[in-house]
């Protein structure tokens, strides 16, 4: 959003002419390349795509808690890195039950609405608990342990946010009319760019939210780190009591939708239009919902799968729930999409394994994070920074790429982005044995593990949510118009169930490579010291998959003979 404007006062300014008889002035050449498409993408958009936008940008600004869910962490709870890669499966349950829930969006389309309103109240709930977590530490700890209310809210959240996704991906298509104002038809190849705008407008909206909350936490954490405990924590508690203003935003998103679709069917009736030409026009797709008693009966299945999974104390809990969720999941996949013809089945079930294995790649997991800390020094205002280059820069890869995703496939795009997050990765290995010392003697200073840091966040900043863009316009063009929402949730519940064997790669190696933070009691004693000696192999490790994984995806893309879009 501030790229954007920036770069639409920059044209402005040298569009203007000194005189009113001055010939109008050529623009430079990378000019011209920057605000171009910033200014294409401006140009396509409608009123009609801020519903679904506010909603993604709420999604982007719940990131302000971010940075202080890491610094509580780490200073208050004695949890382990392979404990939180553990978590981060379960909070990524929800995700895999978008589709029931998108499918659920698509039976209750009139009161969607509620959905929303629901999913606001899981989000402030979750938000509250951490407020009153650092606030009142002592009455929280009475109910429950804060390792459990921990826990408790970050589930809560991830709930209420899919709730709103799920809806907000469906309103993404009923944003495109399929009518002009006149009520003649659009074209397919106008509706599919328009449905290419919408996708990337979310994106934007969701990056461009993370650069607000960035913006907010390098002013919030300012000198923070020299706080006493007792006061950095209230800071900490102001941020989540502040972070509750963020389900309204949403809320405003289905409010202004509701708006819109009133004042264009009372323009379309003005104009003379028939009744089914107006709601076309508002966004009223035809065709009805009827259940899909399959899909819901296996919804409900892997839910129940899921809970008694949850409950059991298992060792290998986790594990069995990734494998019986993706089989059911699988069998929806089928039982939904067995209606469709031939070449349209083989490109879904193309593109969700290519993506699939792209987003199941492990990360290090928390200790990295700990490492940056503790070794290289870095403080929450430093990681605000990094989070806004970060932001900043995937806006402008996004608008820099967006002729890139549309000229090229599936396949072409996830294999580029594999290359180059590998090699981005590479700074980061460097340090772990010491690379940053050596650019520091050798540069005076200069060159420290910080300039590494933000050298690198620059160069990779862009990569984050590119991979996702071309294959949300696929589904958005192709969903049946009854479907929408539950073809949204399809995917969605399949790639974010890649996310969930990311989580298990990351704590598998997590458990093989050991990090420990350092870690006292109230009282200072030392209950557990820093160790971070397998840091280099975990990095190497966590390489290695992030490479290999995608490639063997394709390969079997290829030799099962199937598409991407």
């Amino acid at each position: 959003m501030l790229l954007a404007l920036l770069a639409c006062i920059l044209w402005f300014l040298w569009r203007v002419p000194v005189r009113a008889d001055a010939p109008r002035a050529q623009p430079p050449a990378w000019l011209a390349a920057l605000a171009s498409p910033v200014l294409s993408l401006a140009r396509d958009f409608r009123p009609a795509y801020l519903p679904p936008l506010l909603v993604y940008l709420a999604a982007g600004l719940q990131g302000i808690t971010g940075i202080v869910g890491t610094f509580f962490v780490k200073e208050q709870l004695g949890l382990s890195a392979e404990f939180l890669a553990a978590l981060g499966f379960w909070t990524l349950v929800p995700w895999s039950l978008k589709m029931p829930i998108g499918h659920l969006t698509d039976l209750m389309w009139r009161y969607k609405a509620l959905l929303v309103y629901l999913g606001a109240l899981l989000v402030g709930a979750s938000l509250l608990i951490m407020a009153l977590l650092l606030g009142e530490p002592a009455y929280m700890a009475g109910i429950m342990t804060p390792a459990r209310w921990y826990v408790l809210a970050s589930l809560l959240a991830p709930t209420g946010y899919v709730l709103q996704d799920a809806v907000a991906d469906a309103m993404t298509v009923e944003a495109v009319p399929h009518l002009h104002s006149d009520g003649s038809a659009r074209s397919e190849s106008e509706t599919h760019a328009m449905h290419a705008t919408v996708q990337t407008l979310g994106r934007v909206a969701l990056i461009g939210g993370t650069v607000l909350v960035a913006l907010a936490n390098m002013w919030i954490f300012d000198g923070a780190d020299a706080l006493p405990a007792i006061e950095r924590a209230a800071l900490y508690r102001d941020v989540y009591l502040g972070a509750l203003a963020i389900p309204l935003v949403s809320v405003s998103g289905v409010l202004f939708g509701a708006h819109l679709k009133r004042r264009t069917r009372a323009r379309a009736f003005k104009a003379g239009l028939s009744l089914a030409d107006a709601r076309a026009l508002s966004g009223d797709l035809p065709g009805s919902t009827r259940p899909n008693w399959p899909l819901l009966a296996g919804s409900a299945l892997f839910a129940a799968f899921t809970l008694a999974m949850g409950q059991s104390g298992l060792a290998y809990a986790q594990e069995i729930v990734f494998g019986g969720s993706l089989a059911i999941l699988a069998w929806l996949m089928t039982r939904l999409t067995r209606e469709q013809d031939r070449a349209t089945r083989a490109t879904l079930w193309g593109t969700a394994l290519v993506v699939f294995a792209f987003r199941a790649a492990p990360s290090p997991g928390a200790g990295v994070t700990w490492w940056s800390i503790d070794v290289l020094g870095f403080d929450a205002q430093f990681f605000a920074l990094l989070s806004l280059i970060t932001g900043v820069l995937t806006l402008a890869g996004m608008f820099a790429l967006r002729s890139f995703m549309g000229r090229h496939g599936m396949v072409r795009i996830v294999l580029t982005l594999t290359v180059a997050q590998a090699l981005l990765s590479l700074p980061t290995l460097a340090m772990s044995v010491g690379l940053h010392e050596w650019t520091r003697e050798v540069t005076g200073g200069v060159v420290d593990a910080r300039f590494i840091a933000l050298v690198d966040t620059a160069l990779s900043g862009p990569f984050g949510q590119i991979a996702m863009i071309p294959m949300l316009a696929w589904i958005a063009a192709s969903a049946p118009p009854n479907l929408k929402a539950t073809y949204f949730a399809v995917m969605a519940s399949f790639t974010n169930l890649a996310l969930s064997a990311s989580d298990l790669l990351t704590k598998a190696l997590n458990r093989h490579y050991v990090l420990s933070r350092e870690v006292r009691d109230g009282a200072g004693k030392l209950l557990t010291a820093a160790d971070y000696t397998a840091l280099t192999p975990l990095l190497v490790a966590t390489l290695l998959l992030g490479v290999l994984l995608p490639v063997l995806a394709v390969v079997a893309v290829r030799v099962m003979r199937l598409r991407t879009a």
